[in-house]
């Protein structure tokens, strides 16, 4: 499997607006929307990659357990449905369901959102403030498939809990990894 490192987009960046299908409520919805009192999380990621499948139980969990605190968990897949069917909207949908998401898992379709993200893989994952400035971005901890490390959410965890408590993240960011996005012919 292909170890595709996340960009660092700069800390700062506003989040861009997106409109985009949930592929379980079958509605387009919007960060503006979905967004969370104090902190919103957003999510690239996909139904197939080893290293989201590595990590999903760990990310329901917390989303549940940061959802009551007035965090906002946002997942979307922006893969390449016509090569990789299985990351299509119908088998997102199944995959949600199965997996007991608490959160929307929407479907970029055109790759667009996955751009103005600077989004490289799957995982990636950016944690915005309450006025959707970005605090966060990176890895979920350093476990990965195979490596024998315990899963344990402390790298994004940490970041939600500075944003709650109002104090300085000053934990070296490290970017995630996984597979990269599965990119349309057109946009290589």
């Amino acid at each position: 499997m292909a170890r595709t490192p996340s960009n660092m987009l700069p800390l700062g960046t506003k989040a861009p607006n997106f409109e985009l299908l949930d592929t379980v409520s079958n509605k387009t919805l919007s960060l503006q929307q979905l967004k969370g009192k104090q902190a919103t999380v957003v999510m690239f990621i996909c139904n197939h990659c080893p290293f989201v499948i590595h990590v999903n139980a760990s990310l329901v969990q917390l989303a549940k357990l940061y959802e009551t605190k007035g965090v906002s968990f946002i997942a979307i897949s922006s893969n390449d449905a016509g090569n990789y069917p299985q990351d299509g909207p119908e088998k997102m949908k199944e995959h949600a369901i199965d997996n007991q998401y608490p959160f929307a898992y929407l479907y970029d379709e055109t790759q667009e959102v996955a751009k103005a993200y600077d989004a490289a893989c799957t995982p990636d994952f950016y944690v915005f403030n309450s006025d959707l400035n970005l605090a966060y971005r990176g890895q979920l901890d350093d476990s990965r498939p195979g490596n024998g490390i315990a899963i344990t959410v402390k790298d994004l965890q940490n970041a939600l809990d500075c944003i709650l408590n109002k104090t300085e993240n000053k934990t070296q960011q490290k970017p995630s990894i996984g597979c990269n996005i599965k990119w349309k012919n057109n946009n290589l």
